[in-house]
């Protein structure tokens, strides 16, 4: 049974609308945990979501160091938190009907996209932005960049980085109930800023399971900024030497890639409301924020 689920969930199970909520996996157990959630929390999830894992010995290892109860290590190696044999079933049902819904669709996506593309290519042909005002995270993500227009995502124009003398890098996953949360407080903040700062820009980096995963996050959600390609983010150096141990996390960067803001000062979790005031607070010309010490 075990083996099937988790083939299901290799395959984008997470795009069935049906599915409230994605059952856990041991990373994103310890991702929780570092992120300030309490065994009991934990737990309180893990009874609605269930958990898509067998619990090896690694496993058991890297959740007791980021602070696991006995209780809930010995729950999950016993298959107290195991998803329904008869959950497994409607998910093999739901996804035989999503996968030809989602092949019609990606079709349709290719095209619209592939016409995008070529619009976008003639008006970079026709408005170069001048070589100093490319800046070191442009490079880096220039040719991958998405964002959700009607539902879908389609390919962003890379000038939506250029130029940016301030770039928050929103590390988020829709799994994540603090994330969750604090997304609504980042798209008002953005709305409201956005459109009187045209140097300041948002950049998604989704730490989901899947695509399909980040583009119902983004949907949902209403994400007004762009994002990094799922499949791009794996390979992106420069974008991953920003991440942190947990999430929701918030980095402010200048065009330079130097951090002036962070949720973590060394280990100590700050939350992404303080670099949310940091910015505010550059954006209004008030006093300049703590610099980050490079890790």
């Amino acid at each position: 049974m075990r083996p099937l689920l988790l083939s299901l969930l290799v395959l984008g199970l997470c795009g069935v609308s049906q599915v409230a909520a994605l059952p856990l996996t041991s990373k994103e157990i310890s991702l929780m945990l570092r992120s300030g959630y309490s065994n009991p929390s934990v737990m309180q999830e893990l009874a609605k979501r269930h958990f898509a894992e067998t619990l090896d010995a690694d496993k058991e290892n890297a959740l007791l160091k980021v602070g696991a109860s006995e209780d809930l290590v010995s729950a999950l190696k016993n298959g107290v938190y195991a998803v329904p044999a008869k959950e497994v079933t409607q998910m093999q049902e739901q996804l035989a009907r999503q996968t030809v819904r989602s092949s019609m669709q990606a079709e349709r996506a290719r095209k619209a996209d592939s016409a995008f593309q070529a619009q976008v290519a003639r008006e970079r042909n026709a408005t170069r932005v001048p070589a100093a005002a490319v800046n070191a995270v442009y490079e880096s993500v220039k040719g991958d960049l998405v964002r959700c227009n009607n539902g879908s995502l389609v390919h962003a124009d890379d000038e939506a980085i250029a130029g940016k003398k301030l770039i928050a890098l929103y590390f988020s996953a829709n799994w994540c109930a603090p994330c969750r949360k604090f997304t609504p407080e980042l798209i008002d903040f953005y709305n409201r800023a956005a459109p009187q700062h045209p140097e300041f820009e948002v950049l998604f980096v989704s730490y989901d399971r899947t695509a399909f995963a980040m583009q119902t996050y983004m949907r949902e959600t209403k994400m007004p900024w762009p994002a990094l390609d799922y499949a791009k983010i794996g390979g992106n150096e420069t974008i991953k030497k920003y991440s942190r141990s947990g999430i929701p996390c918030l980095v402010l960067i200048d065009a330079e890639g130097k951090v002036l803001s962070d949720s973590y000062a060394g280990t100590e979790y700050l939350g992404p409301q303080k670099v949310l005031a940091d910015l505010n607070a550059l954006l209004t010309a008030g006093p300049a924020p703590h610099v980050a010490q490079s890790r």
